[in-house]
């Protein structure tokens, strides 16, 4: 299997540096640009994508149709749906959600979100930002009744090419439960990947950009099978109060091969539209300026 977490274009939030979690934020005029740079990418190098995971949200959505568009038009008889699920939705950012970014206050070691908190927890409308625990449920509650299924089908003709199309934080925590699957040992940088001077930690690999991706390769391996019994034992001998979730199920005898981490080359020579233009609200009824061109040439 060959899995790409993928985030979101651009979005008017992003720009004007607004929380939004489960605000329905629109993407930009670049935004859309990204989305449309990455569907073309994927579909010239050539990924034939054979399943597609969306939030439900628009900004992921839209995101994940620009992939299934491009998917189409490469020469295919059909291509994937896009498969929209709200487990798939970021960060619920509570009583923050649609408000601006918040400063340090001052001297004070606490962020300023953190102290807009304790200034305003009291409030009747409060809503807190939604939990780690909240966030590792529902993404394990996806590999569950998604992704493994999916991995574990005996019938298949040919290996799935899954894109998951999603956000920030969230494809964070994803990425963590995944990676509870596998054996330490039996995750690995493929050759190819540039790590820095540093050693990059397995579990934080960094953000996501817009439209950045990180691009997995799960493969069959031999691995000893006592060994797989005696990590799996003690693995969830560690967990304490869980229910049985995918984080128990380990993924034994298979190897994940990290090949991208927060793949951004489709992006490459793509400048924002000047004049404010990029940063507005993309709205599907005007025409592209490439479409436009491209109309024009062709008549």
């Amino acid at each position: 299997m060959k899995l790409l977490l993928i985030r979101h274009g651009e979005t008017v939030d992003n720009v004007a540096q607004l929380y939004a979690g489960t605000k329905d934020s629109a993407l930009t005029v670049h935004g859309s640009l990204q989305a449309d740079r990455l569907g073309q990418h994927l579909a010239s190098i050539p990924l034939r994508v054979s399943h597609i995971y969306s939030s439900d949200l628009q900004r992921a959505c839209k995101t994940a149709e620009a992939i299934r568009f491009a998917q189409k038009n490469q020469d295919r008889v059909s291509s994937p749906q896009v498969t929209q699920l709200c487990l798939l939705r970021e960060q619920d950012f509570g009583f923050y959600e649609g408000k601006p970014f918040y400063t340090r206050v001052g001297e004070s070691n606490k962020t300023g979100k953190e102290s807009h908190r304790l200034e305003h927890l009291g409030d009747p409308a409060f809503k807190d930002v939604e939990s780690k625990e909240s966030m590792a449920l529902r993404m394990n509650s996806f590999l569950e009744g998604h992704l493994i299924p999916l991995l574990m089908d005996k019938d298949r003709s040919e290996e799935p090419i899954v894109a998951i199309v999603s956000h920030g934080i969230i494809l964070s925590v994803l990425w963590r439960c995944l990676l509870k699957l596998f054996i330490p040992w039996t995750v690995q940088f493929a050759p190819e990947v540039a790590i820095g001077s540093g050693s990059m930690s397995l579990e934080y690999l960094g953000g996501w950009s817009n439209t950045g991706y990180l691009e997995l390769d799960i493969l069959d391996e031999d691995v000893d099978t006592a060994t797989v019994q005696r990590f799996d034992s003690e693995r969830k001998g560690s967990v304490q109060n869980d229910k049985p979730s995918a984080s128990h199920l380990l993924l034994s005898g298979r190897i994940m091969v990290i090949k991208t981490v927060n793949g951004k080359g489709h992006l490459k020579g793509l400048r924002r539209t000047g004049g404010g233009l990029g940063s507005s609200q993309f709205d599907e009824g005007q025409q592209k300026i490439e479409t436009f061109f491209k109309k024009r040439k062709l008549g």
